[in-house]
């Protein structure tokens, strides 16, 4: 049974968000280098792109590089910052040919220079596509976005431009990287684990949790189809009963 089949097209998730996890498990289970798992990850990015524009999903957000991966050996940091400007380079035409915009959100000035410059030059070519909104979270840490929207709502306050009555849901959303963003309806993590890492917490109060053990480089389209049915036999209440939903 081809899984694309039994897919309700009229159900999708508007924000689909993935945390791409697994690439350095993958390589060490082949005795490969680390590095290697990395690059063979993107192969995976390219696929879930594309099938997820041809499905339909408006907002595509893929956890790319955390503030914590900072931390990792110098090596492997540099090897990664070198596989998102060759990714950025290469993927352009497909980005272009599938109408899918750009966008990037995290502490993005900690990127080296030659990334940022890649980056700001994908996000501009492809401003005006309209097909997908394609956002990868670079440098991103949920904690840290809150802090600083924190901060600025405060600067706000102090200097008499809110009102602190007027802070509600949506200011705080008007002061997060993702304020262009709508909130996450199915969140995937891959790789076994079972932890959400800092990554979009705000966002992602009603999403749809979905985890599989399937290591990056080897998720695929079939993969995300299944996530999708997943997510398509939940009923997202929102607080409500089921009773209400009906």
């Amino acid at each position: 049974m081809n899984l694309l089949d039994t897919i309700d097209a009229t159900n999708l998730p508007n924000h689909l968000a993935i945390i791409m996890d697994g690439n350095g498990r993958w390589a060490k289970q082949k005795g490969l280098l680390r590095a290697l798992g990395h690059e063979s990850g993107t192969k995976s990015v390219k696929k879930i792109i594309e099938a997820s524009a041809k499905l339909g999903i408006d907002f595509l957000t893929l956890y790319a590089f955390s503030t914590e991966n900072w931390n990792r050996p110098k090596l492997e940091v540099e090897t990664l910052m070198k596989v998102l400007i060759n990714s950025l380079k290469k993927e352009l035409k497909t980005l272009q040919e599938n109408n899918i915009k750009l966008n990037a959100i995290g502490n993005l000035e900690k990127l080296p220079k030659s990334a940022q410059k890649e980056l700001l030059d994908v996000i501009n070519k492809t401003k005006n596509n309209t097909q997908m909104t394609l956002t990868l979270a670079l440098s991103y840490g949920s904690r840290e976005e809150i802090v600083t929207a924190v901060k600025n709502i405060c600067s706000k306050v102090k200097n008499n431009i809110i009102s602190i009555d007027a802070i509600d849901d949506s200011i705080i959303n008007e002061h997060l990287y993702t304020q262009n963003l709508p909130d996450v309806d199915l969140l995937i993590r891959t790789s076994g684990e079972h932890r959400i890492s800092n990554f979009l917490l705000w966002q992602i109060a009603y999403a749809e949790l979905y985890f599989t053990d399937v290591l990056w480089p080897d998720f695929k389209e079939q993969d995300l189809y299944e996530a999708i049915i997943s997510y398509q036999k939940r009923e997202r209440r929102f607080g409500k009963t089921s009773e209400q939903i009906k």
